[in-house]
């Protein structure tokens, strides 16, 4: 494990022009169109934004990402003309997308820095980020704000940022990969996405009546009495860090489970490891249940199978449960197979009991006290969104959390650190002393039983017991 930090001395100036509203480069329907029961959830009402770092290519010498990317941005919301309209809210908190053309906001902006000098620093958090996608004033609400912003920022290397902020009631991962692969595609000359974008938000709807068939304890509401749960804490207290796991750390965790969880992923053994460590850093009392929610993407799992298209959330986060004692002094393969097991709950039948559950208990937001959450974004392909300059460096979330109102939420991703390993990096947010706690429990886990407690040579030492800080 190797906790990476940016570099706190790097300041650096960002000129941007006057945000402007990018429309459809051609007139689209104008139309109300419903979102899903599982799209407006309360829990999705927020917006994500993601960050794409692409480094100067000789190629491409004279022409500007700026113009490339604002021009394709008009001809691809031709395709997704909902993203140009505005949310508004109806009876039972019920929301819809009013397509009014009025456009997504677009800002351009220039760096005085290169990015060889944001090096160490490329991934979150990162320096400056509030200049590199900056919150426009009453932009960021859910209803009758604009649905996107997109800030393009040069650097004086010729390499630039894409950032992207989207109302995440609009999208999930998959959607958003999709919308900007059609962007990219079209600001390489294609006259149309290779994928054409599929609403239909129908197809997850309540159902009439609805039926609540399963049992969804991520939506357990609990009264947050207990000092130390992570919504108790001082927002001024909050740091976030970055954590790469390598090669050497899965197959580390990979010995410490039994034979009949020797088929488990990646992502189950880093999600157990960080639920036990994080849990343990919380000092949380030892009889308190907390709560692991793993994002299942649901598509493949409807008969049949959701659109290829459809870019609305169409997956659930299914809640691991566990008493603090069980969770920290079982084996880790406890962990593991809980994580394992509340992934495979994810049917067709589980998703249409969250819409109804929806309808049925007024769009609840899901449990907070004790909880964490962890979407795996590994899958998704992200550092292969070209817009000519090649594949990006970085491709991600720029931050953890789920919003201002829950820092309890993590993303797995792709990437490549300073020694060209490649492995999964993660932010996570936590109170200052829990977030010391936090990285010696993962040390102390990692390297405890590394090689059955033998003494190693310095050369030999584990890349996770190398500390990046």
């Amino acid at each position: 494990m190797t906790s990476l930090s940016s570099s706190p001395s790097l300041v650096f100036t960002v000129r941007r022009r006057q945000p402007e509203l990018v429309a459809p480069a051609t007139p689209t329907p104008r139309e109300v169109k419903l979102l899903s029961d599982i799209d407006d959830q309360e829990g999705l009402r927020f917006h994500i934004p993601f960050f794409h770092i692409y480094q100067h290519k000789p190629s491409m010498e004279g022409k500007d990402p700026v113009r490339i990317i604002r021009d394709a941005l008009s001809r691809t919301l031709v395709f997704y003309y909902p993203f140009a309209g505005r949310i508004r809210e109806g009876h039972g908190r019920k929301l819809m997308v009013d397509c009014t053309e009025e456009g997504v906001l677009f800002i351009e902006a220039d760096a005085d820095v290169t990015l060889d000098q944001l090096r160490g620093s490329l991934h979150p958090p990162f320096p400056c980020s509030q200049e590199l996608l900056y919150n426009v004033p009453g932009s960021d609400g859910i209803v009758n704000c604009p649905l996107l912003l997109i800030q393009v920022t040069r650097f004086k290397c010729g390499g630039f940022i894409f950032a992207i902020r989207v109302n995440h009631t609009m999208v999930d991962g998959t959607g958003l990969v999709q919308f900007v692969s059609a962007l990219t595609e079209m600001a390489q000359g294609a006259h149309q996405p290779s994928i054409l974008p599929v609403w239909q938000r129908e197809l997850l709807l309540a159902r009439n009546p609805p039926q609540i068939t399963c049992n969804h304890r991520e939506y357990e509401q609990l009264p947050n009495t207990k000092e130390g749960t992570i919504i108790s804490y001082d927002e001024n207290d909050m740091v976030q860090r970055s954590f790469f796991f390598g090669p050497t750390e899965i197959a580390f965790l990979r010995r410490l489970v039994p034979r009949h969880l020797g088929q488990c992923t990646r992502f189950e053994l880093i999600t157990a490891c960080l639920w036990r460590c994080r849990t343990k850093a919380l000092q949380l009392a030892p009889e308190d249940d907390v709560r692991m929610m793993c994002i299942v993407n649901a598509r493949a799992r409807f008969n049949p199978n959701i659109p290829l298209g459809y870019y609305g959330n169409a997956f659930a986060y299914p809640a691991a449960v566990a008493s603090v004692r069980k969770l920290c002094e079982n084996p880790f393969g406890y962990a593991v197979e809980l994580i394992k097991k509340v992934k495979a709950e994810v049917t067709e039948e589980y998703v249409r009991s969250v819409a109804d559950l929806m309808v049925t208990k007024e769009r609840p937001l899901f449990t907070t006290v004790g909880s964490c959450i962890v979407s795996n974004l590994t899958r998704f392909g992200l550092k292969e969104a070209d817009f000519g300059w090649g594949k990006a460096l970085y491709a991600g979330v720029s931050q953890g959390g789920a919003g201002p109102a829950f820092h309890g939420a993590t993303f797995f991703m792709n990437y490549e650190n300073e020694k060209g390993e490649k492995g999964v990096l993660f932010p996570i947010y936590l109170p200052s002393n829990a977030m010391e706690r936090f990285e010696k429990e993962l040390g102390d886990f990692l390297g405890g039983d590394f090689n059955n407690n033998q003494p190693t040579k310095s050369d030999e030492i584990p890349m996770f017991m190398r500390s990046t800080l």
